[in-house]
């Protein structure tokens, strides 16, 4: 898929790719950070429809919600032919007794069983992450383990 980045001066860049249905989707990203979601009309490319401005956090979770599916769909795929072993993302939420803690704090393998195995963090795949790596709101958990090891790990994250 091609991605078109098209230079806004005095604004800014936009980069954006044609969709199935013929109309654009891409974002705006401002000189002064700002960042902007924009849908184009289907016959003209600069002509937006819909343009919602986000914040740095709210640009960081859209981008989890839509990398960290086909992360997981792809380990589940590789996954496949272990019987018993599935893979799940699980959130931190700003509520979950962990957030601004090390991952090593959770006790997670030694608990569940469970083994995350990567951190999507404001679009971005950190693998394979450390113990020393502190969690934060909105980071969603890739996690491989059994069924009721990953609903345990799902509670731990959410209650402690």
């Amino acid at each position: 898929m091609n991605v078109d980045v098209t230079a806004l001066p005095g604004i800014g860049v936009r980069k954006d790719f044609e969709v199935r249905s013929g109309r654009r989707i891409g974002v705006v990203a401002h000189r002064d950070g700002g960042i902007d979601l924009i849908v184009s009309q289907r016959d003209d490319p600069d002509a937006c429809i819909a343009q919602v401005p986000l914040s740095p956090d709210e640009a960081a979770v859209l981008a989890n919600l839509l990398g960290a599916p086909q992360l997981v769909q792809q380990l589940r795929e590789e996954h496949s032919d272990l019987p018993g072993i599935t893979t799940r993302q699980l959130s931190i939420s700003g509520s979950s007794p962990y957030r601004g803690r090390m991952l090593g704090e959770t006790g997670m393998r030694t608990r569940t069983k469970a083994s995350i195995v990567a951190i999507m963090r404001a679009g971005q795949v950190q693998p394979s992450p450390g113990p020393d790596q502190v969690l934060d709101s909105g980071d969603i958990l890739v996690v491989v383990g059994t069924p009721h090891g990953l609903d345990a790990a799902a509670r731990i994250l959410a209650d402690g």
